[in-house]
């Protein structure tokens, strides 16, 4: 794999059965990812852009195909292998933040560092680092109950990115979000991409969402359609 390329997804097909029939999620489906970038999944709903982001995070397998990620083959990896690379290569910013309500925001962040071999002063500097870096140093102690939407998402973002990840993965990360709370996170994501480096692979049905990628893939009925560069993204302009 070329070093400017962190994702290749080669012929991948994902289909399920119902009773007799077969149905084909994503067919034949090639793309690459680069170290670095901000890419956009769009499509209508059942287009196949959920599939595809959650077999290259390694939360689903493909039926045929392969998807490496860094040097890690993942469509080979047993169910064990892959908790594992993903544990320390994928960080997940969902919808709906899936934080424990009984756990603090820092108690919520700290939850993936359980899983490395890290002191407990180790994951402290971490968790405040990553608190830090989204604004909510100061709501520490608080519980999700105490937290706005955008703030619980802030936690969310925390929680993702604590383990220093190479690959984020967000499904849309603010469709339960008003307008403003939404491009707080938008400006939070493009510092985590252009600062940190980070490569985001980003699930939105959202074109104000999708404007604020280098790259938008249009995906239907389980095909790449549409590959476009986001211009005013490339000169600074996008989301003004």
């Amino acid at each position: 794999m070329s070093e400017n390329i962190i994702v290749r997804v080669e012929n991948l097909t994902k289909s399920f059965s119902r009773g007799s029939e077969k149905i084909d999620v994503l067919e034949e489906l090639t793309l690459e990812v680069e170290s670095g970038e901000f890419l956009a999944l769009m499509g209508p709903s059942g287009s196949g852009k959920t599939t595809l982001l959650n077999i290259i995070a390694g939360l689903d397998t493909p039926t045929s195909g392969t998807v490496t990620v860094g040097k890690n083959l993942i469509s080979k990896m047993s169910e064990s292998m892959l908790a594992s690379w993903r544990t320390r290569h994928v960080g997940f910013v969902f919808q709906f933040y899936h934080l424990l309500p009984v756990l603090t925001a820092y108690e919520n962040v700290e939850l993936p560092l359980l899983l490395l071999p890290m002191t407990r002063a180790q994951r402290k500097i971490q968790v405040m680092n990553v608190l830090d870096l989204v604004g909510l140093s100061g709501r520490i102690n608080h519980i999700p109950g105490q937290l706005s939407g955008g703030q619980q998402q802030r936690v969310g973002i925390a929680r993702a990115i604590v383990t220093d990840p190479e690959l984020i993965v967000a499904d849309e990360p603010t469709g339960d979000l008003d307008s403003k709370s939404a491009d707080e996170i938008l400006d939070l994501m493009g510092v985590l991409q252009k600062t940190l480096g980070k490569t985001i692979i980003m699930v939105t049905h959202d074109p104000r969402s999708a404007a604020r990628a280098q790259r938008v893939l249009q995906l239907e009925k389980g095909k790449l359609v549409k590959d476009s560069r986001n211009f005013s993204y490339v000169t600074g302009n996008a989301g003004n």
